[in-house]
């Protein structure tokens, strides 16, 4: 029989220096009474000090839940995570110099897991290549007191490879629905299943111990064991917690349609308003093709899927989320990771092969800053670390990769209609520079493997070719010198036939995108 303990005795058991790996995305499958208890014993006891904490996905409220937990000086010596944004208590301890810390691709750290489960030698990919990943630029490291390398440039049959080193994980904090009385538990009303098998058996076969928070218990027998999806065999501690600290997002307590076990109509979503966010998502569209696998970025991305339901495509293309859902409408906010109506809901690193491996048509993805090379990043801002999450998985791996957003950023204010854009004020920010801060995304690398690039403003659109970054389309209504190339810190190629956006992308009415994009 599974013991079963308190939070409180469940943060008794982990010692100082630990490994520990904890699951979530956001607040999905988060083990939130789990951290508020570890917390709750520092700030009391002093106990546990100088963790190592690893994490695949970002996982907070941007405040005090999640990763924040673990916010204290002396309490943490070392963070690995793939997304840092929604900790921000935690990214301030790294640009303080107060902890070691790492920012390693999401979809690469699911797979370090899976690799470590089954002692192999951690994970060789090409994800990473030139990016800030890339030891020969920054290696992962957020900061100055961060000194060891934890990836290497390796040649493999006369190729290329990073090697993402394994580590040993003393405690799998990992969460579920139900347990039953010998440990099996399952997912029953969890949004996603994220990278818990994985997690768990790398802490079994380190040696260590998995603590596993769920809704309640059940008798044995109770649940099918196609339903199992982290066997007994491979938990030791079972706590059962109170709803507030087990909602199944930090938005919602409980969606029925993002387990799959209703199916929510969607015909009452409201239009888009015509604003530069529209505009940007129905270019965006336009590049769609048919029956298209495609992942959505949080943020301005999300309107190609809201562009593609009012011009009557939407069931055109697969939406997938990184998480593990694949169909449905990903939703956004602190529910993001979460799809409502999904098809499928896959391990967070079964969808990293997919997405590594190639498959995804199309991805639609920010375009926070960019710079003559057609870098992209990010991930870390003046000193602000947000982290790549499963940016560098996905933009270096699809097909096409999309990016989309303003022009400028911080105040920017346009007026759309009657087939024109205007600018009333400019954005005090500009987005393309000379050079980035940091890449996210590697302009080079896309060059050598031939990847099609896109980048999509309201008021230009840019291809990335063998030659650089080339000005294609710019709107109607803005002059090419003012409103463009003075706020540009670099001059781009100018194609010899560039166009006028569609104007039907400036009007209120549809813009007929099936016929478009050869959708019958």
């Amino acid at each position: 029989m599974v013991q079963v303990i308190t939070a409180a005795e469940a943060a008794a058991l982990i010692r100082s220096n630990a490994t520990i790996a904890m699951s979530g995305f956001v607040g999905c499958a988060n083990p939130e009474a789990l951290s508020t208890a570890m917390e709750e014993r520092f700030v009391n006891e002093g106990l546990p000090r100088d963790l190592t904490l690893v994490f695949c996905a970002g996982q907070g409220d941007g405040k005090d839940c999640g990763t924040n937990h673990f916010a204290h000086e002396n309490m943490v010596k070392r963070v690995i995570g793939g997304h840092w944004n929604m900790a921000p208590r935690l990214s301030k301890l790294a640009m303080e110099e107060k902890i070691e810390a790492y920012n390693l691709p999401q979809g690469t750290l699911t797979h370090l897991f899976r690799n470590i489960a089954g002692k192999k030698p951690g994970v060789i990919t090409k994800v990473g290549l030139h990016t800030f990943v890339d030891p020969r630029v920054e290696g992962g490291k957020l900061n100055k007191k961060t000194a060891e390398d934890v990836v290497e440039v390796i040649q493999l049959g006369g190729e290329e490879w990073l090697w993402y080193k394994p580590f040993a994980v003393d405690v799998a904090l990992i969460r579920g629905t139900f347990a039953d009385e010998r440990g099996n538990i399952s997912i029953d009303r969890e949004a996603v299943s994220l990278e818990i098998l994985s997690m768990a058996q790398a802490a079994k076969s380190s040696g260590g111990i998995v603590i596993a928070q769920v809704e309640s218990m059940v008798k044995f027998g109770s649940i099918n064991p196609k339903n199992v999806k982290v066997p007994g065999i491979s938990v030791d501690y079972v706590v059962i917690t109170e709803q507030n600290k087990h909602m199944q997002t930090f938005a919602e307590q409980y969606n029925p349609s993002y387990s799959g076990e209703v199916n929510l109509s969607l015909n009452t979503r409201k239009a888009m308003p015509l604003d530069a966010r529209k505009v940007i998502a129905r270019r965006a569209a336009m590049e769609l093709i048919p029956k298209a696998k495609v992942n959505l970025g949080i943020g301005i991305p999300e309107g190609v899927a809201m562009v593609a339901c009012e011009e009557g495509v939407g069931d055109s293309m697969t939406l997938t989320v990184e998480a593990g859902p694949i169909g449905g409408i990903p939703s956004g906010g602190l529910s993001f990771g979460a799809s409502c109506n999904p098809e499928a809901i896959i391990d967070q690193p079964y969808q990293f092969d997919f997405y590594d491996g190639g498959a995804l048509d199309l991805a639609y993805l920010g375009l926070a800053e960019t710079d003559q090379q057609g870098n992209i990043n990010v991930s870390k801002f003046k000193g602000r670390v947000a982290g790549c999450g499963g940016f560098i998985n996905i933009s270096q791996n699809a097909k096409k990769v999309v990016f989309c957003g303003t022009f400028t950023a911080r105040g920017l204010e346009v007026e759309v209609g009657n087939g024109q854009l205007k600018i009333n004020k400019e954005g005090a920010n500009k987005k393309f520079l000379k050079e980035v801060e940091q890449i996210t995304f590697s302009g080079r690398y896309a060059q050598e493997t031939g990847q099609a690039v896109v980048y999509v403003t309201e008021r230009a659109v840019f291809r990335l070719t063998e030659e650089g970054m080339v000005l294609t389309e710019i709107a109607p209504g803005i002059d090419l010198q003012h409103d463009i190339l003075q706020l540009m810190d670099f001059k781009p190629l100018i194609a010899e036939d560039i166009k006028v956006m569609d104007d039907r992308i400036f009007r209120e009415e549809k813009i007929c995108l099936a016929e478009l994009i050869g959708v019958k």
